[in-house]
């Protein structure tokens, strides 16, 4: 099996007539942060429940470490990591004795137990909440507990699902640093259906889209395919559309209001400085300009059609 620390081969599953994912394909070989991407039922959950062993494929392997996860489950479970959508906290008890129990829960020896439970408060940043309950801490902070449950056994592959949803912008920062910080010395697998939080912490990007793997590859090659398509420009004294349409070839352009023109252009990198030196050059007083992104949906819509071509 080689080094990989995860193997995903023809991966299937079907809940009862529906197939969920089809013959999913790819491996994690290193540390750093591997985002899942796909819209809200694209299948991303089911792979990312088989992959921890939650939920038994209807075909095809998962290797972790080179363990079969379904022939050896509880072997290849040792070296996993999981933090579901929903923090399988017990708020009951305090934060040490939650990781404990977790520790436990994770087959590590006794002996281990105390030195693992204080290196992941450590690494959480949460050693000072040890004796709080969990009950009594905010969501980011819970949220660090439920990161903290999925590390206490040093795992070599952490899985994390939407781990930022629900926490508010300074709490999203805070988790994506932590994140940053644990693909130090772990693979980690990131679920998402927001493309920022990708492009924030990711490598590299899996896509899912349909049940399908419409995309696999470096953050780099992901970009490309989100290449913007139009700006938006304001002008304090606009030459009119003919004028600003006879600066750039093959693109449309509808006026939004007066002065204001949302302009599509098609690979032209430097489209955006030809219309600022022509408002310069002509006073038209330019007030702003903004280039825009397509949306995460349209991205989808663009790799599923693509697939047969890659």
């Amino acid at each position: 099996m080689g080094n990989s620390i995860v193997k995903v081969c023809d991966l299937s599953h079907r809940y009862s007539v529906q197939w969920a994912i089809q013959e999913i394909n790819f491996e994690i070989t290193g540390n750093g942060v591997v985002g899942l991407l796909g819209s809200n039922g694209a299948g991303k959950s089911t792979t990312m429940n088989i992959i921890c062993g939650v939920l038994n494929q209807t075909q095809g392997d998962v290797y972790i470490n080179g363990i079969n996860l379904r022939e050896n489950p509880v072997e290849a479970k040792k070296y996993i990591g999981f933090l579901p959508q929903q923090p399988p906290l017990y708020t009951d008890l305090t934060v040490g004795e939650y990781l404990k129990h977790s520790a436990f829960l994770r087959l590590m020896p006794a002996e281990e137990v105390e030195n693992a439970v204080d290196r992941a408060l450590e690494r959480c940043a949460i050693t000072h909440f040890k004796d709080r309950l969990i009950k009594n801490l905010s969501g980011g902070y819970q949220q660090r507990v439920g990161i903290a449950q999925a590390i206490v056994h040093n795992p070599k592959f952490v899985v994390l699902d939407e781990p930022t949803n629900g926490l508010d912008p300074n709490q999203i920062v805070d988790i994506r640093n932590l994140i940053r910080e644990i693909a130090k010395d772990h693979a980690v697998l990131l679920s998402t259906h927001i493309l920022s939080e990708v492009q924030a912490i990711c490598d590299e990007i899996k896509m899912i889209e349909n049940g399908e793997l419409v995309f696999s590859g470096t953050m780099e090659g992901f970009d490309n395919y989100i290449a913007p398509e139009s700006f938006v420009i304001e002008l304090g004294r606009s030459p009119g559309k003919a004028v600003l349409s006879s600066l750039c070839e093959n693109s449309g352009i509808e006026e939004l209001e007066k002065g204001r023109f949302r302009i599509y252009f098609k690979e032209d990198a430097e489209i955006t400085e030809r219309y600022i030196e022509a408002s310069v050059a002509n006073d038209w007083d330019l007030k702003d300009l903004l280039v825009e992104r397509c949306s995460l949906d349209e991205i989808f819509a663009q790799l599923s059609g693509k697939k047969t071509k890659m």
